[in-house]
């Protein structure tokens, strides 16, 4: 007999540990969408700071709002949000050198081959305009340009303001009747026979009782690790940084429509533009930068003045061996950490929640139903994890000892498989858990300085008036679309202050 065998009662009391947008987010989830059969619990203290720097998203969020519901002009005022097209990569290949990762889609692909193949055959061709000429969001993000149409679609995702994000969906999700409980858990109540969470014991005295728990206590992770001793994968031999420093700052000039990510001598440093301020951090190995150098480095390089002192963020990369163990599912910072150099963290927490209510427990828990959510986050943090390293493995920079120790490292055969097929075929091929696309690699790869040795046959397959034609009509259509588009700032400004009719 199995240990969720001898745990068979239905599920109807779900409590949340941990506030901030991991537990808001859940609960914002699970009481709008299967809220009606459950009883929605968090449990938070106001003495508990949140992290609060997952400020950058990826487009499937906007995926999230509409299951919801959520109203974009209003999260856009509430969270004081801009638009994201993009990542622009500074010093990443080398010094001096930048170049963007967008959400968009570059030129067009055929059934056997993507369109970055056409494009290496009109290199070899004469042919010389930058991948990028063949992208919309690139091009938007590189003019500062936005805009949402009928006539025109755009792949997009936002910059926000975590903490006020986490309130908005707090606000969100006690409308929908789930509950805040205000304060510190003391211990955690677990059953003798078989060891899963029975209840919550708070410093008040109160005992938080329910069926499903919800880790989302940050790195501490005080239910699934503390309490349940599920383990931890150690991934700094492949992802070394593992400290950040952070500050806010006064905006110095209108947001722009991308985040900045800038490698320094010994990690990398994010700029992420809101509407009311500039969000700054600098990531760095403690190995080859020590905190007093981090902080001065940050203090000196960003624009605007600082709204708050520098804050310190110690962190290992890695995950918890289980995502789910026992009654606890840990979502956020408690299940794991990839730095947040491609803006995962919050997507993250999203799919977890979605993949939770798709294999919701309403019946008991069962050893099938934890297995599956295991295995499918398995796939997805190893080709998150494959796609962040790729950035640091594939790179020329060696002038300094931090880059020479990510040019020697060993990777995942996962990702060295992947880098050996795009070199010698210029193929891509995604696994079950890709969350980027065939574009994103493209774009980072050739980004980062490596292009393939051979573009796929069938591109060969046009005659040279064909392909001159062929990439010629879709830089011309990305200029001309992008040449319509009003600025970013202004597109914020008048989206956000619109009086939405629905409301």
């Amino acid at each position: 007999m199995n240990q969720y065998q001898s745990n068979p009662q239905s599920v109807k009391r779900v409590v949340i540990a941990g506030g901030g947008t991991a537990g808001w987010m859940t609960a914002a989830c699970l009481s709008k969408l299967i809220g009606k059969n459950i009883d929605v619990t968090l449990v938070e203290s106001d003495n508990i700071a949140t992290v609060g720097v997952g400020e950058a998203t990826i487009p499937p969020i906007r995926t999230l709002h509409k299951l919801l519901g959520i109203n974009e002009q209003e999260f856009i005022r509430e969270t004081n949000a801009t638009f994201k097209l993009g990542i622009e990569f500074s010093n990443w290949r080398e010094n001096e050198h930048s170049y963007i990762h967008s959400f968009g889609m570059t030129g067009k692909e055929c059934w056997a081959g993507e369109f970055h193949h056409f494009w290496l055959r009109g290199l070899e061709k004469g042919i010389t305009h930058d991948f990028g000429d063949y992208c919309f969001e690139l091009q938007a993000a590189k003019q500062n340009k936005f805009g949402i149409s009928n006539q025109q679609a755009i792949n997009f995702a936002y910059h926000l303001d975590a903490t006020a994000y986490a309130k908005y969906l707090r606000k969100f999700s006690e409308a929908l009747g789930a509950k805040r409980v205000e304060g510190k858990i003391k211990y955690v109540q677990k059953h003798p026979q078989n060891g899963f969470i029975s209840a919550l014991a708070l410093e008040s005295g109160a005992i938080i009782e329910g069926d499903l728990f919800i880790d989302c206590t940050g790195f501490r992770g005080l239910l699934i690790e503390q309490a349940l001793h599920t383990g931890y994968d150690d991934w700094s031999h492949w992802l070394p940084c593992n400290t950040a420093v952070t500050v806010q700052t006064q905006n110095t000039k209108q947001p722009i429509p991308y985040t900045k990510s800038i490698a320094h001598e010994a990690g990398w440093q994010w700029r992420i533009p809101l509407q009311h301020r500039m969000g700054n951090g600098l990531v760095f190995c403690n190995s080859f930068m020590d905190i007093d150098q981090a902080t001065e480095k940050l203090r000196t390089s960003v624009t605007g003045k600082m709204i708050n002192e520098p804050r310190q963020i110690n962190f290992l990369t890695g995950r918890r061996r289980k995502g789910w163990n026992k009654n606890c599912v840990a979502i956020g910072l408690s299940s794991g950490f990839i730095e947040p150099l491609e803006s995962t963290s919050i997507h993250l927490i999203m799919t977890a929640a979605v993949r939770l209510m798709r294999l919701f427990p309403y019946s008991g828990i069962t050893q099938s139903t934890v297995d599956e959510y295991n295995n499918k986050l398995d796939s997805e943090l190893n080709s998150i994890r494959d796609f962040i390293v790729m950035h640091y493995k594939v790179t020329n920079r060696q002038d300094t000892e931090f880059w020479r120790h990510c040019n020697a490292m060993e990777i995942p055969d996962t990702l060295r498989h992947k880098l050996d097929l795009f070199k010698e075929t210029g193929r891509v091929f995604l696994d079950d858990g890709d969350i980027f696309r065939v574009d994103s690699w493209t774009q980072v790869l050739m980004g980062q300085g490596m292009y393939p040795q051979q573009y796929h046959h069938i591109a060969a397959e046009m005659d040279d008036n064909e392909l001159v034609r062929f990439l010629n009509a879709i830089r011309t259509q990305v200029m001309q679309s992008v040449a319509q588009l009003p600025s970013h700032a202004d597109f914020v400004n008048r989206y956000a202050n619109a009086i939405d009719k629905a409301s």
